[in-house]
């Protein structure tokens, strides 16, 4: 079964990251997609536990009042969780950030390691997205997660970014950094098993090995789009597999044979 997608909500992002596979792909064409419709889908298939990610090729928060309505929307589906992504950039205000905590959803923010290695990748937004992450921390009472994209600097300085995410005490997903400035899958699992010696570090399962696990293209790691769905947020520049309403029922009669310890995409690519 199916049980995890991710929903890119909007086109629109106030950065324009040195490394966004998203950015590298050129314009992507925005279609009308009906999210309502895809939640339904999701409601009337879900099992016992099933995973959103609000994230993909734009800042959800720059339409938080849509993101929102999402996220009310699941209320009456507790098998349901939901996640987010952010830049760090767009401050809500108190009772918002309460909303999500309200709701049990994880916020990561995207902070690649210490203040110079985040600035040269990330626009210069290391100040504003961390006095935000304070913000977060003085609301909530908690740290948020973090998301940090591990890169040739990244490899080069692995003691120093592992150091600078230890006294935040809260998880890390170290993603690899792909396309112009990408590392290897074998460099970039090297630098997790350092890093997970001494910080919390998530380790996917079947989902992505970006995010340390094994690939899920077509079988858990659908990413929905500009009225579309593809294989994942990799696939982009590859045919969409249907349109948004695609019911899930038939999303799982895709099969893919392929070595799952590798990205789906690089292998077609390779």
């Amino acid at each position: 079964m199916i049980d995890r997608i991710c929903i890119s909500i909007n086109n629109r992002c106030n950065l324009a990251c040195r490394y966004c596979h998203f950015h590298e792909k050129g314009k992507i064409e925005a279609a009308d997609m009906d999210v309502f419709e895809i939640l339904d889908n999701v409601k009337r298939y879900a099992g016992k536990k099933f995973k959103i990610g609000f994230v993909g090729n734009g800042e959800c928060f720059l339409d938080w009042p849509l993101l929102k309505s999402y996220i009310a929307y699941l209320e009456d589906s507790p098998n349901i969780s939901a996640y987010t992504i952010t830049n760090g950039t767009v401050k809500l205000p108190e009772d918002e950030w309460r909303f999500l905590e309200d709701h049990k959803i994880n916020v990561g923010f995207s902070i690649d390691g210490y203040k110079e290695l985040h600035n040269l990748n990330r626009c210069d937004s290391f100040d504003k997205a961390m006095e935000t992450v304070e913000y977060y921390k003085q609301v909530t009472g908690h740290y948020p997660t973090f998301n940090a994209t591990v890169g040739r600097e990244s490899l080069e300085n692995a003691e120093r970014v592992i150091s600078f995410f230890k006294p935040f005490g809260t998880r890390v997903t170290f993603s690899r950094m792909i396309g112009r400035y990408g590392i290897s899958l074998q460099e970039y699992r090297d630098f997790l098993a350092n890093a997970e010696k001494e910080i919390p570090v998530r380790r996917g399962g079947k989902d992505c090995t970006m995010y340390g696990g094994q690939c899920g293209s077509g079988i858990n790691n659908y990413f929905f789009a500009n009225g579309k769905v593809y294989y994942c947020g990799n696939c982009i520049d590859l045919p969409p597999v249907g349109s948004s309403g695609t019911p899930f029922e038939e999303l799982e009669k895709i099969t893919l044979d392929f070595d799952r310890n590798y990205c789906y995409k690089e292998s077609v690519c390779e």
